[in-house]
């Protein structure tokens, strides 16, 4: 028996859940966003293939989708039905004899299983799966994580493929970049100065350079990827989270300093709730903004001491932005919290949480 390595990500997985709930909507270009109202601020959760057909992806605002596709059919995030859907199906991967589960987000998960047929065992999980929820998924089969995960792409919809050290050039070499899990524009920049443009010319370049460019740790982590190398193993071990944060696009740009105060406090409030269910202080303050129209920054400062005060947290993020002496209006705030680790850090043998989930 070899041991494989699953990844099992359901197709189209909002859009799946609304059109199961609402039949008549099977074949139509469904939308599912923040409240379903495409003149509100709020972007695309998820679209359904048909949707994808006009250019509608998953982060693109809602007003932009509307122009793409007038015809759309604009739903809001329900996200209680969708908690309940995701819980069947980490439970069915669960069930499945043999196998080990790593929770990636609600709708994907890695799965390890011993199988000398693995196709057979992807297409009898994709089955199991359909059985107790009647909704379908794609499975990505590889050698290691990244292989399975990028191999999930070109099994959607419903299908399966498989990606090993045997193929993985073959399928993946002359690729861009951004088509490897893990690669995204930013360091997709980073490379091309550099002449990397294709997975091939990643998986060949010199780890000096790469490490160079992107330190010790992670340059030669994103040479790992062009190669497809790295763990075989799926962790089951419940997953500890190192932060919690909010945000909020208004509907209203904030223009005074007294509104991004006030909504910093209400954002931080949330955080503290989140954080005391841990039971573990912030020691670290992250301020997400973003200014009208899109111009987004992200700044962090620790505390002198951990605290689940919400109005040092505030207060500290509203230093943040202060610091950046922009009066430009604000469209998007998010305060995040990250908190002290766990008694015997985050590698010490874990009795609660949970990786990735809903």
């Amino acid at each position: 028996m070899t041991h494989w390595v699953l990844h099992v990500d359901m197709d189209q997985f909002l859009a799946a859940v609304e059109t199961q709930r609402h039949p008549e909507l099977a074949g139509k270009p469904v939308v599912v966003g923040g409240r379903g109202d495409p003149s509100e601020r709020a972007v695309v959760s998820t679209a359904s293939y048909e949707a994808r057909e006009f250019g509608i992806r998953s982060g693109m605002p809602l007003k932009l989708a509307i122009r793409k596709c007038p015809e759309a059919i604009f739903l809001p995030v329900d996200f209680p039905v969708y908690e309940s859907v995701s819980a069947t199906v980490m439970q069915t991967l669960r069930d499945f004899p043999g196998a080990t589960v790593e929770l990636l987000g609600w709708d994907e998960a890695f799965v390890g299983v011993e199988s000398d047929d693995p196709v057979a065992t992807a297409r009898a999980i994709q089955s199991a799966v359909h059985e107790a929820t009647g909704l379908h998924c794609s499975a990505g089969i590889g050698d290691t994580k990244v292989r399975a995960k990028n191999a999930t792409d070109f099994g959607k919809p419903r299908g399966v493929f498989r990606l090993t050290r045997d193929n993985w050039l073959d399928v993946m070499g002359d690729k861009p970049v951004t088509a490897l899990w893990g690669v995204g524009p930013q360091t997709s920049k980073r490379l091309a100065a550099h002449g990397i443009h294709t997975v091939r010319e990643l998986a060949t370049a010199p780890e000096e350079m790469l490490a160079a460019e992107f330190g010790p740790n992670t340059g030669p982590h994103i040479g790992r990827l062009g190669r497809g190398t790295g763990s075989a193993v799926v962790d089951d071990a419940p997953w500890v989270a190192r932060a919690h944060g909010r945000e909020t696009t208004y509907q209203q740009n904030l223009v005074s300093q007294d509104e991004v105060q006030a909504a910093l406090q209400d954002l931080a409030m949330q955080v503290v709730s989140d954080i005391r269910a841990e039971g573990r202080a912030c020691q670290r303050v992250h301020l997400k903004i973003r200014f009208a129209p899109f111009f987004t920054f992200t700044r962090v400062r620790k505390l002198p001491e951990p605290t689940y005060d919400a109005t040092t947290i505030a207060d500290t993020a509203f230093a943040l932005y202060t610091r950046l002496s922009d009066d430009r209006p604000v469209r998007l705030l998010g305060v995040r919290a990250e908190m002290v680790p766990p008694e015997g850090g985050y590698d010490a043998p874990r009795t609660h949480g949970r990786r990735g989930g809903p």
